[in-house]
């Protein structure tokens, strides 16, 4: 309102500046107050991905001898991917083998002679020092024994990780080895595929600005689109809001996580995926233009005969009954800028005021912003003063 008593000012300046004698007439700009929808929503970026997926990778290390699956392959849990070649494992595993028959031969050398020892030394033919030396190496040849047949279950745990098997039915997302290629295990397991397990059902990591989070909730609808379909709009649902925030140059986001059908196998993982997460729908409540409540008038601009009634509210409408301006009190609810939601105080299809329109505040709208268009005289006698 400050702004159009402004407005009124630089009107009747022109007017006396020009000379003018035409008489100021006012009109009101109205709107209906109806049932409409009123939404609030949240734009962020994120990426498409499978909701499960499993990186499979090899525990042991040697040259890859075969590989039974491409890109794109579909294949069942345990089903035979990939093989290493088995010559140094099962080198490995006979040699725990013979080193367990060695034990064993020991172990049972070991016994019988701790058996005569004691047979001895029960007699009184040989020292305690003597039997404690025999008893303590037929110990010893059981655990070696024991040691051995560990040796030897690890060699055949090896031996059987040369066959790199599916864990999960899906997809092949990716090969990251050849035939012939070497992979070493030694400080980290690496990588021989990607498996991705239901390309139907994906999902949206999308980057939520910190300004923005407080107002994402789990179950809030969503809709996104990629670039690869530019025309087609896909929906979805917010299924998380993960807590951990993410800081890059000085950008503080958060990942939500939104489900993403994809029964007609359109998305693909990787793609890109503008969001939008609908944090407020309300649909077909009472409502009318925000402006609406700002609107104030003033005795300035009153056309002639026309009268004021205010009110003492906080919200306010106001309508034009003939000659009269009355303020109506209202309650409201939420908005989102441009509608506000009315609980109470009118009733649907009533014309509320939301502007007031001249032909001589859109001179002053425009001299106001035009610093080529001539300004009052007093106006430019109090710059100088100022000055």
């Amino acid at each position: 309102m400050k702004r159009i008593a402004q407005l009124l000012t630089i009107a009747c300046a022109l007017l006396l500046m020009t000379g003018c004698k035409k008489k100021v007439e006012f009109t009101y700009s109205t709107a209906v107050v109806e049932k409409q929808n009123i939404t609030t929503s949240v734009t962020a970026t994120g990426t498409i991905e499978p909701v499960t997926s499993v990186d499979v990778g090899t525990q042991v290390s040697g040259i890859v001898s075969k590989l039974y699956v491409d890109y794109n392959s579909v294949v069942k849990a345990g089903q035979v991917i990939a093989e290493l070649d088995r010559t140094n494992l099962l080198s490995d595993l006979a040699s725990a083998q013979a080193n367990l028959r060695s034990s064993q031969s020991d172990l049972d050398y070991q016994k019988a002679n701790h058996e005569r020892y004691k047979n001895l030394y029960d007699q009184g033919l040989i020292s305690a020092n003597d039997y404690d030396q025999a008893r303590l190496s037929y110990v010893r040849a059981q655990q070696t024994v024991a040691q051995q047949r560990e040796s030897v279950k690890r060699a055949q745990t090896n031996l059987g990780y040369a066959t790199i098997t599916s864990p999960i039915d899906g997809v092949v997302l990716s090969k990251e080895v050849e035939e012939g290629q070497t992979v070493a295990s030694s400080f980290s397991t690496p990588t021989l595929f990607k498996i991705a397990q239901d390309l139907t059902n994906m999902r949206v990591i999308a980057d939520v600005d910190e300004a923005d989070i407080g107002d994402v909730k789990e179950g809030q609808r969503v809709t996104f689109t990629v670039d690869a379909f530019p025309n087609d709009v896909f929906e979805g649902a917010v299924t998380q809001v993960r807590q951990q925030a993410t800081t890059e140059s000085n950008v503080v986001t958060y990942e939500v996580v939104i489900s993403a059908p994809n029964n007609d196998l359109k998305l693909k993982p990787g793609l890109t995926a503008n969001v939008t997460i609908f944090t407020l729908e309300m649909n077909g409540v009472l409502a009318t233009p925000s402006k609406a409540l700002r609107f104030k008038p003033s005795e300035a601009m009153l056309n002639e005969g026309e009268t004021i009634t205010d009110c003492d509210s906080p919200h306010k409408l106001w309508v034009k009954q003939g000659a009269n301006l009355k303020a109506l009190p209202v309650e409201v609810g939420v908005t989102n800028g441009t509608l506000t939601q009315i609980l109470s105080g009118v009733s649907a299809g009533t014309e509320v005021i939301t502007e007031i329109q001249s032909e001589m505040l859109e001179i002053a709208e425009e001299s106001a912003s035009n610093p080529f268009m001539p300004r009052p005289r007093n106006n430019r006698n109090n710059n100088n003063n100022k000055k």
